[in-house]
């Protein structure tokens, strides 16, 4: 009310307007926490269904599988990207040409030559619904998180498994 006695409706707008604007500064802030909280990368035996390890990642984090190939008996790397809905491959490194190693380029993907030789294969962009890795008996299959922890899958799961990597959120 003013000085006559008469209603102010303003001020009741205003007040109903500051709770609208927190109530969605709240609900905004929610979905944040929500769409960027950690998720886990959990590795399973593809066989059994057994839950082998969950790791702790979140949107943009990294990982890579490093192994040497069969054939031509040299390092091969494929790196990961965490996104929101998956794992996205998003580049492979490799020093020579054998059975199961790509030969061609698909449209958007880039080939480059690093300084020690190797070719490195880029614009992949596609998401794995299905990763899974035979852990190799007589090279190690090796799990490198954001280019800093390195875990053998062999000795985590064994020679010969068949191991499922998904991201769980």
């Amino acid at each position: 009310m003013n000085n006559s006695g008469i209603p102010v409706s303003g001020s009741s707008n205003s007040r109903k307007l500051a709770a609208a604007l927190t109530l969605l500064i709240a609900v905004v802030a929610a979905a944040l926490l929500y769409l960027n909280r950690p998720g886990s990368l959990v590795l399973t035996d593809e066989e059994s269904g057994r839950e082998i390890a969950r790791y702790r990642v979140s949107e943009g984090d990294t990982f890579s599988i490093g192994f040497i190939h069969s054939v031509n008996k040299s390092p091969v790397t494929d790196y990961y990207e965490i996104r929101r809905d998956g794992i996205y491959v998003v580049k492979t490194v490799y020093y020579g040409f054998g059975a199961g190693v790509q030969t061609e380029l698909e449209e958007g993907q880039k080939l480059e030559y690093g300084e020690d030789g190797s070719m490195i294969i880029t614009g992949f962009d596609r998401r794995m619904d299905d990763l899974i890795y035979f852990v190799g008996t007589v090279s190690d299959h090796t799990l490198t998180l954001n280019d800093r922890e390195q875990i053998s899958l062999r000795d985590l799961c064994g020679r010969n498994a068949k191991v499922r990597f998904r991201y769980e959120k």
